[in-house]
């Protein structure tokens, strides 16, 4: 199939932003401390991560995107701002001192994750409410929203954030965590992984079971359609009465980190320029296979989406 033009795709992202952080180097010695490898550091890498990383992905397809989010008042709060502005995305950022940015510290040695270190608070609840105001002000110059929901507590608001956007008549992407997902209620769409669904369904033995439980959480939240992804399984569309099915593209896979994103960044571009759900899953899937080719939250340009469909 042609790849749409998506110029004129507006997007806009909320959600739990972080700041993805990379030591690279050499393993070549045991520590004489404790059992530990020691990784001699000979590069460093930041990039976009969490719904930063959504928003990136909408953008490298050539969208309009717009970022709404919540960052500290520190260091890497100004990395990120400075990172999203260099990959076209305009974001608002509500800076708030008592919070310290999401940062997600991997250290690689030998093309491998030794290790990941976590720096994280919870947001104050005056900045999530001035947030509020930004997306019922943002909502009105998008064709499609995006919840990108990390756990992190910058999403206190979402159910009266998917209301006014169903009330707008705006499609409404969440990708969720946890186990409430009641207040998902009323969003077009939910993509959860193999994992996070298990979580609240429990599990199944076969695909029949699999698409029963998979319609009865899609009745029960009200949704017009619930996209399963599925690791090497590949990804299911369950809308009323039907399951669309797109197995895995075989190819290597390097890392499976932020390919979620890539995703749900991908279908909300494709139903923001008029494709339909059957349309905007087939080549989601492309660009998942593709990501995961890729070494932690990256992105697939338009380019290499259109070389591969």
């Amino acid at each position: 199939m042609m790849l749409p033009n998506f110029e004129k795709a507006r997007v806009l992202v909320v959600g739990d932003v972080m700041l993805d952080r990379y030591w690279f180097g050499e393993v070549s010695r045991i520590s004489p401390e404790a059992p530990v490898p020691v990784v001699h550091v000979s590069k460093t890498e930041e990039r976009p991560g969490g719904a930063a990383n959504v928003a990136r992905n909408a953008a490298a397809l050539g969208a309009q995107v717009s970022l709404l989010s919540v960052a500290g008042m520190d260091e890497a709060g100004d990395s990120l701002a400075r990172l999203l502005q260099s990959e076209n995305v305009a974001v608002v950022l509500h800076r708030d001192a008592g919070l310290d940015t999401t940062i997600k510290l991997r250290v690689v040695g030998r093309q491998q994750q030794l290790l990941r270190i976590d720096f994280e608070t919870t947001p104050g609840h005056e900045v999530l409410l001035n947030k509020l105001n930004d997306f019922e002000r943002m909502l009105k110059d998008a064709d499609v929203v995006i919840l990108s929901d990390y756990g992190k507590g910058g999403l206190k608001h979402i159910v009266q954030m998917i209301a006014l956007a169903r009330a707008a008549g705006k499609p409404v992407l969440v990708d969720p965590k946890g186990e409430d997902y009641a207040r998902y209620r009323g969003a077009s769409l939910l993509t959860p992984n193999r994992g996070e669904f298990r979580q609240v369904a429990g599990g199944w033995q076969d695909d029949a079971e699999l698409t029963s439980k998979a319609e009865s959480l899609r009745r029960e939240l009200d949704l017009d359609a619930l996209l399963v992804t599925r690791s090497e399984e590949g990804m299911t569309l369950y809308r009323a009465g039907e399951a669309l099915h797109e197995p895995a593209l075989a190819r290597e896979v390097y890392d499976v980190s932020g390919a979620g994103d890539t995703v749900i960044a991908t279908l909300a571009t494709m139903l923001a320029v008029g494709a339909d759900y059957a349309e905007a899953v087939h080549v989601a899937n492309v660009a998942a296979g593709i990501v995961v080719g890729k070494l932690g939250t990256a992105v697939v340009q338009r380019e290499e989406l259109a070389a591969q469909l």
